[in-house]
């Protein structure tokens, strides 16, 4: 087509367009031809407005639409008072319920509410919380009962530990001037780690309080990234098995964490589901190595081509398998790449305090690059007290923690981890391939490091966890499926625990099948019925109140009512 007939289509284009407009304005102007000039103005400022509060209602930068509808229709209903009322009710009774058996106090036993007058002697500290507290711990963590939670606990390593302890109580890292020994021990702790996850010349991190955190930092820093290009409402896309922490974090910072599904039978992120939610707002890409529900490594070179190919960080959530996951393959087990030695990972997540044995309230967050751990600083250059700069969420941080973790790190070595990973890798294949032969229950996935995860097509999986725990076992219930799983520990490798473990199902299991339709009851059926609630709020509610109680000093009595003390006060 020549140059003058393009002009000429484009000028008869032009011309109808001029023609309709014309008809338009007409029309504009013989609706308003009665109407004074305020009026004409406050119309236009009424349809504007009403204009933008419908765009914005049906493209919320947060929430769906879907969701909103949802939320709003559950919340008109919830605010009906019958309803209201009734809800009020059954929240009234859980709060109580839990308070006088969650957390029920001996018998004539009653909390501390206020300073003691005078204080007491060491010896009768002590005697205090062996008598008065220590007796409330119930379950069996020692005997290899609990499900993760205590990760080590030896009594070498407790000791060690607590004269490191007693050595650095009063230490803060955030006064580098007066304790340059934690200083250097946290650095040093931060070089090993890279050293583990293959981080090169620029890599760096920081020590955070635990897995949380860390993972708020990583965020963080790509949302700070994110700002700075120009992007208002930043995205996090991730697995449906992704950690919570990343809701956490996106619930603190305004963003928005769309969720892809994984495969229903590898457990692993569905990598292109993953590549149709990329979009420009878009600031992270996040796999799990493992994932905490079926101890699956997601695929984490083709989530970091992803990354690589839309320049956008690429966040490897290692919390739980930090200290077994590097050590696989020198373990004898086959592993999948998953560290900085992957082109596009970016950032990478790993507690210090599970496998890595330190004592709780230890983690790292890695970089490869300081330009991305620079975005998580923190700096007031113009506060009147002087220049406040932090590398993380607290100011003042525990340096006896940041020691004890030096230290444990120091105690046990590579060689100490190698033969820790093997002990626990080994003992949780045992496990699964014992699972895996019981009739009734099935493993999801094919674990790659410590967490075997039950579920059923034949039963009500919470009644074999309710009879697992009346047999003493402390596990994980999941949702979404219908799940529970071990998260084996070195608690785990001591002889005769893992058969235990597997007897015990063994026998729940064929229990359970002679009546396979029958539901779970009492608080094993909670978790399966938390499921079917189609107002998740409710579920936000009740979980709220559990918290609640955490904090309770109330004691009830017989009849459900706050007991009064002596002095007047609940």
């Amino acid at each position: 087509m020549k140059m003058e007939e393009v002009k000429e289509i484009g000028g008869q284009i032009l011309e109808v367009l001029l023609l309709y407009l014309g008809e338009a304005r007409v029309k504009v102007n013989d609706l308003c031809a009665g109407l004074e000039a305020w009026q004409v103005i406050a119309l236009s400022v009424g349809v504007t407005l009403i204009t933008v509060w419908f765009i914005n209602f049906l493209f919320h930068p947060l929430y769906s639409l879907k969701d909103r509808i949802k939320a709003t229709v559950f919340r008109i209903v919830r605010s009906l008072p019958p309803v209201k009322k009734y809800i009020k009710k059954q929240l009234d009774e859980t709060i109580v319920s839990m308070s006088k058996h969650a957390f029920a106090l001996e018998a004539g036993d009653h909390y501390i509410k206020s300073l003691p007058a005078k204080g007491s002697t060491e010896d009768e500290v002590i005697a205090r919380i062996n008598k008065k507290y220590k007796t409330l711990d119930k379950v069996d963590w020692a005997g290899g009962k609990v499900s993760g939670t205590v990760y080590s606990g030896t009594d070498d390593l407790s000791r060690l530990c607590a004269r490191v302890y007693e050595d650095f109580a009063w230490s803060n890292p955030l006064h580098v001037d007066v304790f340059p020994s934690v200083r250097r021990m946290e650095a040093e702790v931060i070089a090993m780690c890279l050293k583990m996850f293959n981080g090169g010349q620029r890599s760096c991190g920081v020590m955070t309080s635990g897995g949380t955190e860390s993972i708020l930092m990583a965020v963080l820093a790509a949302r700070q990234i994110a700002y700075a290009r120009g992007v208002e409402y930043p995205e996090i896309i991730a697995g449906d098995s992704v950690h919570a922490a990343f809701d956490k974090a996106a619930f603190y910072y305004r963003m928005k964490l769309i969720h892809v599904p994984v495969h229903p039978i590898t457990r692993k992120v569905n990598v292109k589901a993953m590549r149709k939610k990329i979009n420009k707002n878009t600031c992270m890409l996040v796999g799990s190595a493992p994932c905490f529900n079926a101890g699956v490594i997601d695929p984490i070179e083709d989530i970091a081509k992803l990354g690589v190919k839309y320049n956008i960080p690429v966040h490897v959530d290692c919390c739980l398998g930090g200290f077994i996951v590097p050590f696989l393959k020198k373990a004898g087990f086959d592993v999948p790449p998953f560290d900085f030695m992957v082109k596009g990972v970016t950032s990478i997540s790993a507690d210090t305090h599970k496998y890595g044995f330190a004592p709780k309230g230890s983690s790292v967050i890695l970089y490869s690059d300081r330009k991305y751990r620079e975005n998580q600083f923190f700096v007031a250059p113009d506060w009147t007290g002087g220049i406040y700069a932090t590398s993380t969420i607290a100011g003042s941080r525990a340096g006896a923690i940041i020691a004890a973790c030096w230290a444990t790190l120091m105690y046990i070595g590579e060689e100490g981890y190698v033969k820790s990973t093997k002990q626990i890798v080994d003992t949780a294949k045992y496990i699964e391939d014992g699972c895996r032969k019981i009739p009734g229950i099935y493993v999801m996935g094919k674990p790659d490091t410590s967490v075997v995860a039950i579920a059923s097509n034949d039963i009500d999986i919470f009644r074999l966890y309710g009879d697992l725990t009346k047999c003493g076992w402390s596990l994980n219930s999941l949702q979404f499926p219908s799940s529970f799983h071990l998260c084996v520990t070195i608690r785990q490798c001591a002889d005769g625990v893992a058969d235990e473990f597997l007897q015990d199902v063994r026998t729940c299991a064929a229990e359970i099948m002679k009546n396979p339709s029958e539901k779970a009851s009492g608080s094993a059926a909670l978790y399966g019925a938390s499921q079917g609630i189609p107002d998740r709020s409710l579920v936000t509610d009740i979980s709220k109140a559990y918290l609640d109680v955490w904090f309770s000093t109330d004691v009830y009595d017989e009849n459900d009512k706050v007991k009064v003390e002596a002095n007047g006060t609940h």
